[in-house]
């Protein structure tokens, strides 16, 4: 169970990241420095990947 909530909180995390990276561009077409989108950028990797590791730990089963 504690595999699942933790999965959702990954989705939730990449909701979070899409909206950071969506500001950062806004920012940084308006005259911004470049640091917004790579903050942004990285903000979302991260959330993806951990995304990515919950899913992966979701379909492998139970630990043993």
């Amino acid at each position: 169970m504690t595999h699942r909530i933790s999965a959702l909180i990954s989705v939730f995390g990449v909701f979070a990241g899409v909206l950071l990276l969506v500001v950062a561009v806004l920012e940084y077409r308006s005259g911004a420095s470049v640091l917004w989108l790579v903050c942004g950028a990285a903000a979302f990797l991260g959330a993806v990947y951990a995304l990515v590791v919950d899913i992966r730990r979701l379909r492998t089963g139970p630990a043993a």
